[in-house]
């Protein structure tokens, strides 16, 4: 990335952390498959073992871990082979989720994305019932209040992409994590369960819950990330503060600006230039941001979020992200700023 560029995507994916990368070439120089029987192969099963246990105590997880490809993979496990026959998610999931749950029943949520209750009760009779509800929205930066959910009869699904390593994570049943999020790389992530039963198998490794040889120098740069993690979110709620303000007084517009937000992640509408146009001029101007999830930006199309939260395609259509890494500062934010302040004076 040229020196002279401002990188504010870091919800997308954040730079691999030194102790990360420093990990990864270590375990290729000295890598051998975790399966293999010989004593190369034990080494690396070791090592496999030691990252799994590194990784549940940075996170707090006391229960199973098992290695994926990322969130989505992770998702999809969880979701495709869930051992139930009903599912609840809310309007507002990341793409990956709505993709596997085409036949899920959608909880509504307000204008913030929040559940505002139990419009309707996880328990019904006849049926067992899975809820899968997004921790912190990719988009928005919206923290769902898990833990206050009214989940009576179901079973808690939490996809933790963007809070995993930030924020404490649920007292869910299943979690999706995805590395390249908190400083790891990308390609890897996990699923963490409770209890296996929960899932049907697959066969092949990881306990015969999914088949494929485990990506070892991959996770093991994973748990590095996680091991040299700060504490970073005050330092950001700060900067944010700041961002708002400037933003609010160039005439914009914050999604969700009274509801609870991750520090990292802030969502704001440009009145009259649509975010293809914002985007556009960011980048010449040197700054990377995005338009809604990373994953349908190239695609530019309408976010499905903000539909749920009652804006119609003409705002929706000029709202842009802009995310934090650790090493986010004022003098960033201020040029951002400034960059929009003077958009917005030609939009108007």
């Amino acid at each position: 990335m040229a020196s002279d560029r401002l990188y504010l995507d870091h919800a997308a994916t954040t730079p691999i952390l030194p102790q990360a990368r420093a990990a990864m070439v270590e375990a290729m120089e000295n890598w051998s498959n975790p399966s293999s029987p010989h004593g190369d192969g034990r080494a690396a099963r070791a090592l496999l073992e030691d990252a799994r246990r590194r990784i549940g105590a940075a996170l707090g997880w006391g229960g199973q871990i098992i290695f994926t490809s990322g969130a989505s993979e992770a998702i999809a496990i969880a979701l495709g082979r869930a051992s139930f026959d009903r599912i609840l998610t809310s309007p507002v999931e990341h793409d990956s989720v709505l993709r596997v749950t085409p036949q899920a029943e959608r909880l509504q949520v307000d204008a913030n994305g929040l559940l505002p209750g139990p419009s309707r009760r996880c328990e019904e009779e006849g049926h067992e019932t899975i809820l899968a509800i997004q921790h912190v929205n990719n988009e928005t930066g919206v923290i769902q209040p898990l833990d206050a959910i009214d989940r009576k009869g179901a079973v808690l699904f939490a996809d933790c992409a963007q809070s995993a390593g930030k924020l404490p994570l649920p007292d869910a049943d299943m979690i999706a994590i995805s590395a390249h999020k908190f400083g790891g790389p990308p390609g890897t992530g996990a699923l963490l369960i409770k209890d296996l039963a929960l899932i049907r198998p697959s066969g092949g490794q990881e306990q015969g819950y999914r088949p494929g040889t485990e990506n070892l120098p991959a996770i093991l740069a994973m748990a590095a990330a996680l091991d040299a993690r700060t504490d970073w979110l005050s330092k950001a709620a700060i900067l944010r503060a700041r961002l708002d303000a400037a933003i609010e007084a160039a005439g914009g517009e914050i999604v969700a600006r009274n509801a609870p937000r991750i520090p990292t992640i802030a969502s704001y509408r440009m009145p009259g230039l649509s975010a293809r146009a914002q985007l556009i001029q960011f980048d010449l101007a040197g700054i990377s941001v995005s338009a809604g999830s990373a994953c349908s930006s190239g695609s530019l199309k309408t976010s499905h979020v903000l539909h749920a939260m009652g804006w119609d395609d003409a705002r929706a259509g000029e709202v842009v992200r802009v995310s934090f890494g650790p090493d986010t500062s004022e003098k960033d934010l201020d040029r951002f700023a400034a960059a929009w302040t003077r958009m917005a004076g030609r939009a108007r």
